[in-house]
Formats: structure tokens, sequence, C-alpha cells
């Protein structure tokens, strides 16, 4: 009856930590901010063909012109991609050069939605095999990278560009410029 009695106490002891745990947790602030381990590192090197026939793929070397861009990973079956296609729109009228990787996506669809909600991009590179995409350390679409004059990431955004993230990326592009 004894040895019952402890092992109720040891269950009630560690059912207590477990809930002071989690509270202590739940209390903690929350951080959307993803740490990315590629940015302050070079892209790595690629040459994806184009997309579509009515822009130019995209390789590293197309990166380190001189001229700092944005990177847009996107697909034409990413709803999220649609719904910041907008705020796209606007950085390229506020000057942003804008190139993309399109990913696991048929030339066909890339101009269906090219079509319905514009096209911002300089270049389109085509990532069958998602294999740019994971090289610099992007997890999912969309997904936008600063990219500096010598092609080196600067800053990424990850999901989609919403309204008010517009003056900040265009800041992000002005200090990879500097």
């Amino acid at each position: 009856m004894k040895r019952l009695r402890y092992t109720l106490w040891i269950v009630v002891g560690f059912a207590a930590a477990l809930f002071g745990l989690f509270a202590y947790q739940l209390s903690q602030p929350k951080d959307d901010f993803v740490e990315s381990a590629m940015v302050g590192q070079p892209m790595p090197a690629f040459d994806l063909p184009p997309a579509v026939e009515s822009r130019p793929g995209l390789s590293r070397a197309d990166l380190a012109d001189g001229e700092p861009k944005l990177l847009n990973v996107f697909a034409s079956w990413c709803i999220p991609c649609a719904a910041e296609a907008p705020q796209l729109d606007a950085l390229e009228r506020a000057g942003a050069n804008i190139v993309a990787v399109a990913i696991r996506d048929r030339t066909e669809d890339v101009d269906r939605f090219l079509a319905a909600y514009g096209n911002p991009f300089t270049r389109i590179g085509k990532d069958d095999i998602s294999e740019v995409q994971l090289a610099i350390g992007s997890s999912g679409v969309p997904e936008t990278f600063v990219i500096d004059g010598n092609g080196v990431i600067t800053y990424q955004h990850i999901g989609d560009i919403r309204a008010d993230d517009v003056p900040m990326l265009l800041e992000e592009l002005r200090k990879a410029g500097s």
C-alpha cells in the first residue's frame, strides 16, 4: 500500500512538472521570425532553363551582376503566390528588379498564372525538382530573397508578401545596394 502511495505521488509530481513546463512555454512571447542559415551566404551555382518563353532562365551569374535583386520562389498552384501578386507589382513599380524561380511547374501553367496575376519578373527559371529551392534554404512557396549585387543573400522573407511588407523589402533592397 505504501509503495502505491509513493508511485501515485511520483505520477502526480511528474504531471505537475509537465503542466508547469507547458504553462511556461505558453507564457513566452511569440517569435514569428525564422532565422535563415543562408543569409550572408553566396547563392549556390545553378543554371535554370526558362520557365516561360517570354522570359529568359535564371543562373547564379544573373544574380551577381552588380545590381541587387529580389528573388521570388513561387508556383502556379500556390494560392498565397497569387495573393502576393499585387505586392510584387508594387515592388516592381517602385523600381525593384525581381527575378523568379518557378517550382515544380509546367510552362503552360506558369503562362496562365502570369496572364491572370501579372508578370513583374525580368527572368524566370524552371526548377522541376526543387534543387535550387532547397539549396537556398527555401522550405516552401512563396518565399522572397534579397540578393546583393555580388550574389549574396542578405535577407529572406518567408511566406507571402503583404502590403505592409513592401516598404521593408524596399529598404532591405536599398541596403543590399549600398
